[in-house]
Formats: C-alpha cells, sequence, structure tokens
C-alpha cells in the first residue's frame, strides 16, 4: 500500500537484518505516476537504423526530487517482495527509491529484481545491471538509489531489492533522509564571500560563491534591501559602494576602454562615471572627487634558464614586481603618480576630508630581525608636501587616520615602540603574532597602546567616523567576536554577535548600523544586521539551513583542564551521531599550526565533525603558544619548538580519556599541518599514546625548513626569535624531529604537495626516509603540483580520502580503504 507520510526510522533501526551480509530493502519512496505518450513516428527506423521501442519512453526525464516532495512510502513483504504501482495510462513513468548508509568503506553488489523497462540511478548516477546487478563500492556515507520504471496500462511490476558487502560492514537500506556530515557538505553549494553596508545602513552588497559537485564554481553578487530581505540587484559584477552617495559601482570594458560606473539600488539606474581608466585596483577617495590606483610595475628580469638570486625572498615569483601609488581625477581625467622608487608603497587609510593620504612602505633589513622596517608617511594630496609620521618601526604592520585626522591607529605586535604594549614576563619574547593596536598623537607623537590588556589577539579593526569609536575583530581563544573601543577613555566592550567566529563585517559611515557574517562550531554561514545603539542582531541570510539540510551532527562540548603547569588548557570534543555512551569509541586528537588557535568552525581544512561523523570522538586542545589567550601565554610559542607544548598535549589527552570511558585509548590518533604537522611528528618522539598519527605538510628539520622554505626564515623570525643554527644549536637539532626518529613507534602518514613553497616537501621526504630506514610502520603520500594548501577539488577530497583511509586502517583495524586507494606492491 501507499503512505502518504515519510516513513521515519531511527539510524539505528534499519528496515533490514543489520549485520546480515545481505541488506534486503523493505521500504521505498514512491512518485508517480506521470503518462508519458509514443512520439509520432515519422519513420520506422531512426537516423541510426534504430528500430523505436518502448523503451525509448525512458528517456523522459523527470527530477528526482519528486520523491521527497511526494511523502509517499511503499512497504514490501516480509521477504522484500514489492508490487509496484500501476497506471490506467498506456504508458507512464514512475519513481522508487531508497537509501543505503554504511557505517564504513564496504564493496558489494546491488541487486535490482524489478520491471524489464527500468533504470538504475546511484546518486544520479546511471548504472549498468548484469542479469540484475551491479557492482557498487560504499563509503561511509548516505547514497540515493532510485528506480525509474516504465508501466504499461493496469500492469502489474514487482521489484525485489537487496545490497550484499563482501566485508562485515553495517549496511542500512532506510527511505529516511537523515545522513552524516560529509565533504560535499564542506565543500559544495554556496557561501558568501565578503559582504558590504551602504554609507545610509539602508543597502547591503552580498558577494557569494557557489561551489558544484565536481568542483566547477560561480560567483555572483546581490544588494538586498536591508529592512525587508528584498533582492533589489543581482549580477555576476564585482560591486562596491561610494563612499558617501549611497551609490554602488563597477568597472567593464566599454568601446571607450575601461568604464566606471555607479548603479542606484532602487531605481536601478546606471551611469558611466568615467571612461578610459587606468588598469589596477582602485580606492574612491571619500569626498568622491578622484580614485588611488595602486599600479604593479615589473623589475628587472633575469634569463629564464639561469638566474641570480639576490636575497632569500628573490626565489618568489614577482617578488621584484614593485607597487607605486597613482591619482585619477575624476573631473579632468587627470592621472599622475604619486610615489616613486625602489621599494613599494602601499595606501593605509585617506582623511575623511579627501586631503590627506596616509601610506607606508617597508625596507629589507636582513642582519636583524623580523628583517623589515616600517615606514608610515602622510601625504598632503593639495601640495604633495610629506611628513614622515613612523620611521623604520621593526614590529608595526599598516595605520589608519581618526576621523578628525589628528590621530593614527597602528596595528603592530608588542614590541613595537621600544615594548610599550609588552605584557609578558621576564625572559620571554613576544609573540609576533599576537596582533595589538596602538594610537599615535599626530601633535605630540605620543604612543599610547590600546590592548595591552586585552587578550584577544587583533585581527581586524576600523574607526568609525559615525560614532567616533574603533570597531575591532579579534581572536578570543577559538572564538572571533567583534568589540567597540572607546578611544577617549580606552574601555572595550564585546559587541553580542550570534555567531563563534565573525568572518567579516562593516559598518555604514552615516547610521549606527552594522552587518556581519560568521559561522559556528555546528553550523555554517549566516548574515547579521546589527543595531549599535540597542547591540540587537537579525539574522538576514541563513545558508546554514540549506547547506546542512538532513545532516545530523553530534554535540560539541567544551572541556578545559588545569595543566602540571597550574594553566587553564582550553578545548572542546565533537561525538559522533546517536552518540552511545556505553560504546568505546576511537578518538582523533588536533591542535594549532603556526601560532593561530583551531578555530571553532564547522568548515576547515580538517571538519571535526566529518570525523565525528565517521565514528571518532575528536578533541581539540588549545596548548600553550596560540593566540587569543593574552600575550604570555602566546610568547610561549617563541623558541619552544614542542616544548610544553607537546607535554600539554599529552597531559590533555590522557586526563580526557580519564575523565571519558567511552574512549578506546588504544585507538587514539593525531594529526596537524605545518606547524601542526611538526608537533605531530614530534609529538611521537615524545609518547607512544597514539596509534596512528598524519602529519600534513609538517617541519621535520627547523635548520631545513629554516632555510628553504619561502618564509622559512621569517616565519622563524616569530618562532625562533633571535635564534639561529648558529647560536642555538641545540634548539635546532634536539627539538627536530628527523634528529630524534629512532623514538618514534607510531606509523605516521605523511601527506605533501610537491609545490610546497612555505614548507619544503623535503621536510616529509627526509622524515619518511629515516623512519624506513629504521624499519617503523610509516607511509608517505605527495599530492601533485599542490602547494602548502590543497585546494584543487578532486585532489582535495583524494586527500582526505587518504586521511580516512589512514585512521580507519590504525585506529579502526578496517585496512580496505586504504588497501583500495593504496593497493599493496611487491617492489
Amino acid at each position: 500500500m501507499i503512505n502518504k507520510n515519510i516513513l521515519i526510522l531511527s539510524a539505528l533501526c534499519s528496515c533490514c537484518s543489520l549485520w546480515a551480509d545481505e541488506v534486503v530493502v523493505r521500504h521505498y519512496k514512491y512518485a508517480g505516476p506521470y503518462e508519458v505518450k509514443k512520439p509520432f513516428l515519422a519513420d520506422s527506423l531512426d537516423v541510426n537504423s534504430k528500430k523505436f521501442t518502448e523503451k525509448e519512453l525512458l528517456n523522459a526525464t523527470l527530477p528526482f526530487c519528486n520523491l521527497t516532495q511526494s511523502g509517499q512510502t511503499i512497504d514490501a513483504t516480509a521477504s522484500g517482495e514489492l508490487t509496484l504501482p500501476a497506471s490506467s495510462s498506456q504508458y507512464a513513468l514512475h519513481l522508487v527509491s531508497f537509501y543505503l548508509n554504511s557505517d564504513r568503506y564496504v564493496k558489494g553488489t546491488l541487486a535490482i529484481n524489478g520491471p524489464e523497462i527500468s533504470e538504475v540511478y546511484v546518486d544520479g548516477q546511471p548504472q549498468k545491471l548484469a542479469k540484475g546487478e551491479t557492482s557498487l563500492t560504499l563509503e561511509p556515507r548516505r547514497y540515493e538509489v532510485v528506480i525509474k520504471y516504465l508501466s504499461e496500462s493496469n500492469q502489474a511490476n514487482s521489484l525485489k531489492a537487496s545490497f550484499r558487502s563482501d566485508e562485515d560492514a553495517v549496511v542500512i537500506a532506510t527511505t529516511q533522509p537523515e545522513k552524516r556530515y560529509t565533504l560535499s557538505d564542506v565543500f559544495d553549494g554556496k557561501r558568501i564571500r565578503s559582504t558590504s553596508l551602504s554609507p545610509n545602513g539602508k543597502y547591503i552588497i552580498v558577494s557569494y560563491q557557489e561551489t558544484f559537485p565536481g568542483g566547477k564554481q560561480s560567483s555572483f553578487t546581490q544588494i538586498i534591501d536591508k529592512a525587508n530581505g528584498t533582492v533589489l540587484v543581482e549580477n555576476g559584477q564585482n560591486l562596491r559602494w561610494m563612499p558617501k552617495s549611497n551609490l554602488a559601482y563597477y568597472t567593464r570594458k566599454g568601446m571607450k576602454g575601461t568604464e566606471l560606473v555607479t548603479l542606484d539600488p532602487v531605481s536601478k539606474k546606471e551611469n558611466i562615471l568615467a571612461s578610459q581608466l587606468p588598469e589596477g585596483s582602485f580606492n574612491f577617495g571619500p569626498t568622491e572627487e578622484y580614485l588611488l590606483f595602486t599600479i604593479r610595475e615589473k623589475g628587472p628580469q633575469e634569463r629564464e634558464e639561469i638566474q641570480e638570486i639576490l636575497v632569500p625572498d628573490d626565489r618568489q615569483p614577482g617578488w621584484r614586481n614593485r607597487m607605486f601609488i597613482h591619482k585619477y581625477d575624476l573631473q579632468t581625467g587627470l592621472f599622475q603618480r604619486l610615489t616613486y622608487g625602489h621599494t613599494s608603497t602601499y595606501i593605509n587609510d585617506i582623511s575623511q576630508d579627501g586631503r590627506y593620504l596616509l601610506f607606508s612602505c617597508r625596507e629589507p633589513n636582513l642582519t636583524e630581525r623580523p628583517f623589515s622596517r616600517t615606514y608610515i608617511y602622510r601625504m598632503d594630496l593639495q601640495t604633495m608636501q610629506i611628513d614622515t609620521l613612523i620611521k623604520g618601526e621593526k614590529f608595526a604592520s599598516r595605520a589608519v587616520f581618526s576621523p578628525d585626522a589628528t590621530q593614527l591607529l597602528i596595528n603592530a605586535s608588542g614590541e613595537a615602540f621600544n615594548g610599550v604594549g609588552l605584557k609578558i614576563k621576564k625572559g620571554q619574547t613576544s609573540n609576533t603574532g599576537d596582533g595589538q593596536l596602538f594610537l599615535y598623537n599626530l601633535a605630540d607623537k605620543s604612543i599610547k597602546p590600546l590592548t595591552k590588556d586585552f587578550d584577544p589577539s587583533v585581527d581586524s579593526y576600523e574607526w568609525n567616523a559615525f560614532d567616533k569609536q574603533i570597531y575591532i575583530a579579534a581572536k578570543d581563544k577559538d572564538r572571533v567576536r567583534l568589540y567597540s573601543l572607546n578611544p577617549s577613555n580606552g574601555k572595550i566592550k564585546q559587541l553580542q554577535g550570534k555567531e563563534d567566529v565573525i568572518s567579516d563585517y562593516s559598518i555604514a559611515s552615516q547610521a549606527p548600523e552594522m552587518v556581519y557574517y560568521g559561522l559556528s562550531a555546528s553550523n555554517s554561514q549566516r548574515l547579521y544586521s546589527y543595531n549599535l545603539n540597542n547591540d540587537v542582531s537579525s539574522c538576514l541570510i541563513d545558508l546554514s539551513k540549506d547547506l546542512l539540510k538532513d545532516v545530523t551532527l553530534g554535540e560539541v562540548q567544551d572541556w578545559n583542564f588545569v595543566s602540571a603547569q597550574g594553566d587553564t588548557i582550553f578545548g572542546r570534543f565533537y561525538l559522533p551521531p546517536h552518540f552511545d555512551p556505553n560504546q568505546k569509541y576511537p578518538m582523533i586528537v588536533n591542535y594549532y599550526g603556526g601560532t593561530t588557535p583551531t578555530a571553532r568552525v564547522l568548515e576547515n581544512r580538517y571538519p571535526s565533525h566529518v570525523y565525528a561523523a565517521l565514528g571518532y570522538v575528536v578533541y581539540i586542545v588549545q596548548p600553550s603558544g596560540a593566540t587569543g589567550f593574552g600575550q604570555e601565554f602566546s610568547a610561549r610559542h617563541v623558541n619552544a619548538w614542542g616544548k610544553l607544548t607537546a607535554d600539554e598535549i599529552i597531559e590533555g589527552t590522557k586526563k580526557f580519556c580519564k575523565a571519558h570511558p567511552f574512549v578506546n585509548t588504544k585507538k587514539i590518533g593525531c594529526m596537524g599541518a605545518s606547524y601542526g604537522g611538526f608537533m605531530t611528528q614530534y609529538l611521537q618522539t615524545k609518547t607512544d599514546i597514539f596509534a596512528a598519527a598524519m602529519s600534513h605538510a609538517g617541519i621535520s628539520d627547523i635548520t631545513s625548513y629554516w632555510g628553504e622554505g619561502y618564509w622559512g626564515y621569517s616565519y622563524s623570525s616569530l618562532a625562533s626569535a633571535n635564534s639561529y643554527p648558529w647560536n642555538a644549536r641545540d634548539m635546532y637539532t634536539l627539538q627536530s624531529p628527523l634528529f630524534n626518529a629512532d623514538k618514534i613507534n607510531t606509523p605516521i602518514l605523511f601527506l605533501h604537495g610537491t609545490a610546497d613553497t612555505n614548507v619544503p616537501i623535503g621536510e616529509s621526504i627526509q622524515m619518511f626516509t629515516a623512519l624506513k630506514l629504521l624499519g617503523k610502520p610509516t607511509a608517505f603520500v605527495q599530492v601533485e603540483g599542490e602547494n602548502h594548501h590543497i585546494l584543487d577539488y578532486d585532489k582535495r577530497i583524494l586527500w582526505n580520502n587518504t586521511i580516512y583511509a589512514w585512521f580507519a586502517k590504525w585506529l579502526k583495524d578496517q585496512p580496505e580503504w586504504w588497501d583500495a586507494l593504496y593497493p599493496p606492491k611487491s617492489l
């Protein structure tokens, strides 16, 4: 019989015998009938001399989403025999479907005994059946099986479907749409890339990027009425707001070269503001009278076949090119150069009256950490007079004007300005990745630290012209929060954002309005409006709703511990969906790379919910050295290279297991990338508590990384401050995993892109070689053509599946996935 309600089944309750070799399908979704008719037969044979048969009617297409929309299910008998619905029409198409869910990688056979004229699809892909059977390989996720069949008038058809697995896997056949969180949920779908609020705070530009299965992408932009959410404009242009007139603008190629076009979001009226624009990126002047262009100029070129490298950075493609600032007058079309020289100049800010340009340059200084000095200048755009405001400050980054242009807000690390903003212990060196803000008074050149007693690490900032407040996005432990800073008294207030990690924000220059978007541990992106007067957020766009449709996520809980040093070490853990506290689960431990904490986000390089959905408990620990916990905490990263950090990871793992008896202590894995990959390797020299480990782009020899990576020496100015192979031999050798390879017993998987310019692939090669010579269990997989991050869509899937298969082999005693990806070879 046909039910009008969808049959709801729990993930652990199937319509079949769970542990049997053969899973017989007993419940199906159904949609139909859809009447189809024979076409007019102009000839008895087609152009290929093929005679028309009723099977041609199957070529009529039907969207498979009709199955969900119909809400109908059909029940088979206890033996799995199903009488299919018929139709009074001469010919009709019907759809029936079910889902297969496997708890592991498994190969098997799908058997479909049904109507003679039918087609079978698995996840939308047609299947060729031989004698009613086809081989299927299931990864641990949900698969949709759809059968499309043709019936003739009142014809009776029957169906029986089953799946036989080759291994002892738990395969469930169900009509329930519930699915586990997978890579496709991480990669595919629509995401916000940027957002911008109009000066009056009424309209929002939202830029999207949509990724389709297979990796193809498209981009588009919308202008949205903030009051009611109405989409006023949608196109493929890169829209931005004019500084004050509430018009959007973009550039396009026209009959007279590049055109600057303004767009009224309400009337849709367009106006060509300028033609024959120079090539290059530009900023609007605040008064809308001119544009400031940043023009790239090519440096001297070497012969392709042989090159002289002038400085370490000269190995980087394009390093010899320079950037200079030019001004374009919109009224006259005059285009003139503002900066010239051998060092690039960068626009920092423009005063609100449009008169003053704030720009900077960085002069190399390779003999002293951090190997460059920053100069910040103020240019009077009317007279071209230059004032040098910051001269040769080693640890400053950039600056912006106060609304009245009498002060500067400078982004720097704690060591800047003779350490006036430092808050670390005696003997420590500041972590230059821990962002700080300083106030610079133009009249007396005084410097005042603003965030010295503010533990979060500053990521971005804006000095708002409307309310004269400074707005900050900052890492607060594993979150990124928004704050307002009152420059008159230095008080900092946390804004009541609704997401764990704020990705971007925009503030109106003429109204107390903000928009921001972000995501959290268990949801994808959401866009909000925020009233700065009453601190009220309102959700405008919820992409998570569609991205997580039918997905069941496990719980995420905070878990902190007090270390042997007396510090509270923060962390969190993820549980598998439908978690059973009476079971024993394998666990994976993850920790920071570089010096940035492992953020509380759903989507990242190692999405924790994907691992949890595969049946692992995931423990995220934030050990010493991470930013966002205060300057003293982050300074522990400097000149440590595993000291204390490794002890805390080991201690935290042991204490977590003791507090949570559902962890199988014999099946714990760990993983990390870059500095986290170094930590993975280093940990195995200190402990045997891990049953498997994964190091992606990890550093094995601090010395070779320091000298070979594009940014090895400059990152080492942070992690190895003032320490070099010639004055700190013990640190460079004793802390390097390569020099301790004989202590490693844990099976380590090394993953590395062959084109990695940050951590060269040799870091994995030499450690893999060492372990092979020592006879230790290990594996090495290189990803062709990829850099430090694996970005190619298909390669990302293979790269992730390699990690999943490695942990399945060692933490679940299921080597089948690994052996399928990398079959054993006798060489």
